[in-house]
């Protein structure tokens, strides 16, 4: 797509820091990362987002984060790593370029990610079967 940043970034119309490439998959380093080592996985197949991205891209992207999720522990010694996707504006998706975010997280780091617990709905069930049903 012509107008997609990443789409750019995979071309090398944007110049961009690779930590690793195959036929599929680009994984770049953040410029606005939340973490040291935090790694943005980019398929080079472009779709916006999990709903339109065909599952064998998806499944090759994130067999890369699982890759560099594994270096991130390899070259940092990381206490955990975040894996994020963001779909859609209300989700937080900013770049419509279906995207994996993988962010080496440590102890007491500060890292703001998260949301506040909520009580357990008393109608799970109902919620389930409505899932279930779209399914």
């Amino acid at each position: 797509m012509s107008d997609c940043i990443f789409c750019k970034i995979i071309s090398g119309e944007i110049p961009s820091t690779t930590v690793y490439e195959d036929d599929h998959t680009k994984a770049i380093l953040d410029v606005n990362p939340a973490a040291r080592g935090h790694v943005i996985v980019l398929p080079k197949a472009h779709a916006a987002n999990i709903f339109e991205i065909d599952d064998d891209s998806l499944s090759k992207a994130m067999c890369v984060a699982k890759k560099i999720a594994a270096a991130l522990k390899a070259a940092y010694n990381c206490d955990g790593v975040n894996i994020l996707q963001n779909n859609g504006e209300a989700a937080g998706q900013t770049v419509f370029h279906l995207h994996i975010h993988v962010i080496p997280r440590f102890e007491g780091d500060e890292v703001a990610m998260g949301w506040k617990p909520g009580a357990m709905p008393e109608d799970m069930d109902k919620i389930a079967d409505e899932i279930k049903a779209a399914i």
